[in-house]
């Protein structure tokens, strides 16, 4: 019975202490988990009440720094700037200005040029930072970035800077000129050839601001909303007509081929405005008695066939390094040249953007002393026409995306030699 009654004895005292043992163990993990962590910091609790809803929808990057300067959170966009690594704040003079508005409680404002993060490019990212306190023991970080608008803004300046240098120079010319005819009023030849100096200076200042009105008409208007297919062969023939008499006077032949049968979908007046652009400089830009040469052609691509429209001529050419440089407003690869035939450095920047805008390109090939060829890349009727079909009739099943259509193009066979009447075969990309 002794033995009996020591173990009931040692079962009891077992069972009452692991019954002390669980109760411990439960308040603890109860402790535990009330505990804030490493992992909670980070999590929405800790944010005053819809302050994670706000910053959901700003369009700056938002940082949230508590006392430790540890980051509670963060928006993506703050992570694609780089702003937050490892989970701290990786841009050492925002974390200076975070410590300065926790310790004074001052929202602060700063202008800031950060490296670009794994970018061998050496462009900086302008951003503008604002601290400010978010409640007792938080920070809140906005940054917004300024690297676009500074760069439109550089653009526009640039801009402004080379139309007031452009529209000088003839108002100037004009003035000296009008100065030379009041005092050669008695000498009847000097008064013609100063007025005939008055009309060239005149055109090229005409010309200028016809070509800044266009320029601004091709980066406004969206030229798909008057679209309509346009023969390729109408628009050839018009940039001839246009250039004609230049041609005519320095005895230059124009040649054209392969145009039948195709057509592009756009904005008839800028893609005329364009082509002849590109007609016109292989003109002006040709020695006397040399061919310049219109070739167009179908090629297959996997979004919708496109068709290419080259312009080539016997002239000059490009050096590489201006070949980069050839679609900025203003670039002329020879300054006097372009006075001398009257350009305005405006033609082909206005080419670049009637092709952007109608979902093309435009690239050139030119090898000095040897002839440039211009390449305007555009989608066929067709393809574009169809594209911009469905997506007007994406929410109308029953949209009749053929309706009305008109001037099919040619099978591939019929244009497989476009390129063969170019002038010469040495000058072609």
């Amino acid at each position: 019975m002794d033995v009996n009654a020591a173990v009931a004895a040692v079962a009891a005292i077992a069972g009452v202490l692991t019954g002390v043992i669980a109760t411990l163990a439960f308040r603890f993990s109860e402790r535990e988990q009330r505990r804030p962590t490493r992992t909670s910091l980070h999590t929405d609790p800790v944010l005053p009440p819809g302050v994670d809803t706000v910053l959901s929808v700003l369009r700056s990057s938002a940082v949230v720094l508590d006392e430790a300067d540890g980051v509670v959170k963060a928006s993506s966009a703050a992570y694609a700037l780089g702003l937050v690594r490892g989970g701290k704040l990786a841009v050492e003079p925002m974390l200076q200005m975070a410590r300065d508005t926790r310790r004074d409680g001052e929202i602060r404002q700063v202008e800031l040029d950060l490296a670009r993060r794994g970018s061998g490019r050496g462009e900086a990212l302008a951003v503008s930072a604002r601290v400010a306190p978010l409640g007792s023991r938080l920070v809140l970080l906005l940054v917004e970035d300024l690297t676009e608008a500074r760069r439109i803004e550089a653009v526009r300046r640039d801009f402004v800077a080379n139309v007031s240098h452009e529209l000088k120079t003839p108002v100037g010319a004009l003035s000296l000129l009008s100065e030379a005819v009041m005092d050669a009023s008695d000498d009847p030849e000097a008064v013609e050839r100063f007025a005939g100096r008055m009309q060239i200076e005149a055109t090229r200042l005409t010309n200028l601001v016809q070509e800044l009105i266009d320029l601004s008409r091709v980066q406004n208007d969206d030229p798909l909303e008057d679209a309509e297919p346009v023969r390729v062969d109408e628009l050839v023939a018009e940039a001839i007509d246009r250039c004609r008499h230049a041609a005519g006077t320095k005895e230059i032949t124009m040649a054209a081929g392969g145009t039948a049968d195709l057509h592009v979908w756009g904005n008839r007046s800028q893609l005329a405005a364009a082509l002849g652009n590109l007609v016109e400089n292989a003109v002006n830009y040709s020695p006397a008695r040399t061919r310049v040469g219109i070739a167009a052609r179908r090629v297959a691509q996997p979004g919708g066939d496109m068709i290419e429209v080259a312009v080539t001529d016997q002239g000059i050419g490009i050096s590489d390094k201006d070949k980069e440089r050839i679609f900025e407003r203003f670039y002329r690869v020879d300054p006097a040249r372009s006075r001398a035939t009257g350009g305005t450095g405006l033609g082909l920047a206005i080419v670049k953007h009637v092709a952007a805008s109608h979902g093309g390109e435009v690239t050139v090939w030119s090898a000095e002393g040897q002839g440039s060829t211009f390449t305007l890349r555009l989608p066929e009727a067709g393809t574009a026409r169809d594209r911009a079909h469905q997506t007007s009739h994406r929410d109308d099943p029953d949209g009749l995306d053929e309706a009305g259509r008109s001037h099919p193009a040619s099978p591939h066979s019929s244009d497989s030699s476009a390129y063969e009447t170019l002038p010469s075969p040495e000058v072609l990309p």
